[in-house]
C-alpha cells in the first residue's frame, strides 16, 4: 500500500535566507519600540545561544514577546503587516515557492514547522501559501477581566528541537496518521533539527550550516542549496 506523503519545513534560512524571529525583533528596535542598544546585545546573544544549540527557548519568548505585551494586539498587528511588507516579502525567493508547490502538486501535505512563536510565522506560512503551520505557540491571558492577549509565556510544547517531534507526532494523530503510516520528508538548515531529521523517513539538510552539513555527508543525506 502507498503511504501518504507529508513535506515537512523549518521555516528560517530554510524557507527564508532570514531567522524571522531575529529579524522582528531588528524590526521593532526600528518602530522604535525596543532600546537598540539593549535589545540588540540581548537578540543577539539569544541569536548566538541558538545556532550553538544552547537557547533556553522559554527564556528567549519571554524576552522577544515582551514587546507584543507591553504594545497590545492592535498596534502589533498593524506593525507585522508592516514588516511583513517591508522584510518578509522580498526575502522569499522564486525557488522556495516552486519546491513546496512540487509537493502540493504530487498530493503531498505540507507542514512547516518552525521554533519561532505563531505571532510572527502565521502571516509569513500564508505568504508561502502554506495552510498548515506548527509554531510555538503563545499563552493568552483568557481570564475573567484578562488582556485576551499574550502574557509572555508559552502554551503547551514548545516546537522546538525535541518539541518538534512531540509536535509533529501529535499533528498526525489528530489526523488519524502515526509516523509508521506516513512517508515523511523533512527540510531543515539545522542542526537543531536533528531529532526531527531522525525521525523523518527522508532528510534533506537544506541550505545547512557547517555541523548539519558535516553530518549530512556522513550520512548521505542529500544536501540541497535553495538560495543559489
Amino acid at each position: 500500500m502507498k503511504l501518504p506523503k507529508v513535506a515537512l519545513f523549518d521555516l528560517d534560512h530554510t524557507l527564508l535566507p532570514i531567522d524571522s524571529d531575529y529579524a522582528w525583533g531588528e524590526f521593532t528596535i526600528a518602530c522604535g519600540w525596543a532600546d537598540p542598544v539593549e535589545f540588540k546585545h540581548a537578540n543577539d546573544q539569544f541569536y548566538e545561544h541558538y545556532k550553538a544549540g544552547t537557547l533556553d527557548v522559554h527564556a528567549y519568548v519571554r524576552f522577544a514577546t515582551a514587546i507584543l505585551v507591553r504594545e497590545g494586539e492592535q498596534r502589533s498587528r498593524l506593525a507585522h503587516a508592516d514588516f511583513m511588507d517591508s522584510v518578509v516579502r522580498p526575502a522569499i525567493h522564486p525557488s522556495a515557492l516552486d519546491l513546496i508547490a512540487s509537493h502540493q502538486r504530487a498530493g503531498d501535505a505540507v507542514v512547516i514547522v518552525t521554533a519561532t512563536n505563531a505571532f510572527v510565522t502565521r502571516p509569513i506560512a500564508t505568504a508561502l501559501g502554506v495552510d498548515e503551520l506548527i509554531a510555538v505557540e503563545l499563552e493568552q491571558d483568557l481570564s475573567v477581566g484578562g488582556t485576551g492577549w499574550y502574557t509572555g509565556a508559552i502554551h503547551g510544547v514548545p516546537s522546538f528541537r525535541e518539541g518538534k517531534v512531540t509536535r509533529v507526532a501529535d499533528w498526525l494523530q489528530a489526523r488519524g496518521w502515526s509516523w509508521d503510516t506516513v512517508h515523511t520528508t523533512f527540510y531543515s538548515d539545522s542542526m537543531n533539527d536533528l531529532p526531527l531529521l531522525e525521525k523523518a523517513t527522508v532528510a534533506v539538510a537544506t541550505n545547512p550550516d557547517d555541523r548539519l552539513r558535516s553530518l549530512a555527508q556522513s550520512r548521505g543525506w542529500r544536501i540541497l542549496e535553495l538560495f543559489k
